[in-house]
């Protein structure tokens, strides 16, 4: 079967995530990038093209030209990555999305409430997929711990503690040309949530992934440390779970010592689970009175969640870009099974799943705003 015929929309010279879903696109060899509108101008647009070896005529100066021209093409996108600052998302995923081209998106799903919301009408009115790219649901031992969870090894949860600290903004590096610290910051492109938008939305859809939890309420207190920033760089998080399970979230970018420290804990009345991204291959397993045991990507004890998401031998290192590849793998299984007019069962976060990531961030500035007070999504 030839690979589905690929856009991307942003993405271009030095955009670290574009780089990642191009890799993570191909590593199965189900994706084929043919187009994209990947900068601001349509000058820029065709040197990242170039570079890239697209064709000067399949590199367009904005995504609006590129949705138009490219669903009259008979050898057209069948499916467009969005990989741009955030408040792109809703106008870019739109256009494709009511031509019935299939959208794979960054997170956040938009940087506003408003838009999000907008964007799950459009793309449930469309007959078009979308996936939202929490790529960290793809790892193997992630999907181990969900399965153990929901075959009931640690029990009725009661406590979950999820934190996801960096320390690349510690200091001012957005007046200094850094052009990823530029947009994070503004909130005009990133929207009303800096680090709990960009970070604290993946520790918070990991908790609930794994989980299964749904969140009652929440108390959060937002700061922003470095003089003169417009939006938070650390995040703290209390939680009220249905059912009566607590949690605490943290996440920060002004942490030093911290690279990419995603880290989750989930403890239940028979036992307790803890895994780590920078150590993805291993999960910790307690069963309550007994010692710890070591559970390894497609090793001894593994369920089939953690053995069909590995592609190679225990004791060999997989990681950020292989589990972000599972995300597109299976979005490839969807837009293949699409074209018979199925849609099967899949993990795939999904734009409803968007939507209360953008309703968590929403909660977060407005408990904060309210010195820390109890709020509903």
């Amino acid at each position: 079967m030839a690979p589905i015929r690929l856009g991307m929309i942003g993405g271009g010279n030095d955009a670290f995530i574009g780089g990642v879903h191009r890799i993570a696109s191909r590593i199965d060899g189900r994706f084929q990038l043919v187009a994209g509108a990947l900068s601001s101008t349509a000058e820029k647009s065709k040197a990242s093209g170039a570079a890239l070896g697209l064709a000067e005529d399949r590199c367009y100066g904005d995504f609006t030209e590129m949705a138009k021209r490219e669903a009259r093409l008979k050898e057209g996108v069948e499916a467009v990555a969005i990989v741009t600052p955030n408040h792109v998302h809703y106008p870019a995923a739109r256009e494709f999305l009511k031509r019935g081209i299939h959208v794979i998106c960054d997170k956040p799903l938009t940087s506003t409430l408003a838009d999000a919301k907008k964007l799950v009408a459009a793309a449930e009115k469309s007959d078009a997929l979308f996936v939202l790219t929490h790529n960290y649901t793809g790892y193997p031992m992630v999907r181990q711990a969900r399965e153990m969870v929901r075959q009931g090894d640690i029990g009725t949860i009661r406590v979950v503690q999820v934190e996801y600290p960096q320390d690349w903004l510690t200091d001012a590096v957005e007046a200094d040309g850094s052009k990823q610290a530029e947009w994070r910051t503004d909130p005009e492109r990133s929207g009303a949530g800096g680090c709990v938008g960009d970070i604290g939305t993946h520790a918070y859809n990991l908790a609930r992934f794994v989980t299964g939890l749904q969140l009652d309420s929440l108390a959060a207190d937002l700061t922003s440390f470095v003089e003169g920033r417009r939006l938070d760089d650390n995040v703290h998080v209390m939680l009220r779970f249905e059912g009566g399970a607590k949690g605490m979230l943290w996440s920060s970018q002004v942490a030093p010592g911290n690279e990419n420290g995603l880290r989750l804990r989930v403890y239940g009345d028979k036992g307790g689970l803890e895994w780590a991204q920078e150590d993805p291959n291993y999960l910790w397993f307690t069963p309550h009175g007994e010692p710890k045991r070591l559970l390894t990507r497609n090793g001894a004890g593994g369920l089939e969640a953690n053995l069909s998401a590995s592609r190679i031998p225990p004791g060999h290192p997989e990681g950020y870009l292989e589990g972000f590849a599972n995300i597109y793998n299976e979005a490839a299984d969807l837009i293949v099974a699409a074209r018979e007019g199925k849609v099967p069962d899949h993990l795939l976060p999904t734009v409803r799943d968007g939507l209360e990531g953008v309703a968590f961030i929403d909660a977060c500035v407005r408990s904060s705003k309210r010195d820390a007070a109890w709020v509903r999504l």
